[in-house]
């Protein structure tokens, strides 16, 4: 555990302290956006105007957003740990793969966010205008957040992670069902938020992908390396 959370701290760090500049952070978006028109999925701004008229809804999706994805996360890496310890590195790696893919994509393809664009797009920045626990326009938030790390989302990656990670160990209906339906979930909510758009979920999926693959075989070589060195 503790060297997931180092990895999670040292992310975080390097995360916030390259945050990319608005000019090239809009050009960026305004070339997403593009793209999901051509590909008939730009509709980010169409669900939200539908959700902003169902308040409580709104508000549920904020929580979603500001709150689950960290503690659904810590969650499945505290069960594995503790009750599937034979599986435990295999997902530690993955996920840390995951977020260190993630990384040089803010670092390197800073976008902004719907709720950021200029009001012409028709985006709300429901975390400021509704209540919730936190916002990013919060000045101890946007001092220390990078606003701009949209792509890919790793909300979605690690929701994916989570399903992924947790679903063969699952036997309840009820578990199994709720946990098959958390990137959705997740979806839902950094979409409705105005806080990513479809692609970033979509790059979120890659990037969890290459973290699967790369970490499933940095735990391969070093079970095969420590079986050379055992008695």
């Amino acid at each position: 555990m503790l060297i997931t959370l180092s990895i999670y701290t040292v992310y975080s760090l390097i995360r916030n302290a390259n945050e990319g500049s608005a000019t090239s952070a809009f050009r960026n978006a305004r070339a997403l956006i593009r793209w999901q028109k051509d590909l008939g999925i730009n509709v980010e701004e169409t669900l939200q105007d539908w959700a902003l008229d169902v308040r409580p809804l709104v508000i549920a999706m904020n929580y979603v957003y500001g709150s689950l994805h960290f503690v659904v996360t810590a969650g499945v890496i505290i069960y594995l740990f503790r009750r599937q310890s034979d599986d435990y590195p295999r997902w530690r790696n993955t996920l840390a793969f995951t977020t260190v893919f993630a990384l040089v994509g803010f670092v390197t393809w800073p976008l902004m966010p719907p709720r950021l664009l200029p009001e012409s797009y028709g985006f709300v920045d429901t975390l400021a205008e509704y209540p919730t626990f936190w916002s990013f326009n919060s000045g101890t938030m946007n001092e220390v957040s990078n606003q701009y790390a949209a792509m890919p989302s790793l909300h979605f990656a690690w929701s994916t992670f989570c399903l992924c990670a947790l679903l063969p160990h699952l036997r309840r209906a009820g578990a199994r069902a709720a946990i098959i339906a958390y990137p959705g979930l997740t979806l839902t909510a950094i979409v409705l938020t105005g806080n990513h758009y479809i692609l970033d979920a979509a790059g979120g999926a890659v990037v969890f992908g290459l973290g699967y693959l790369v970490g499933q075989r940095f735990t391969t070589a070093g079970r095969v390396r420590l079986r050379l060195v055992g008695p």
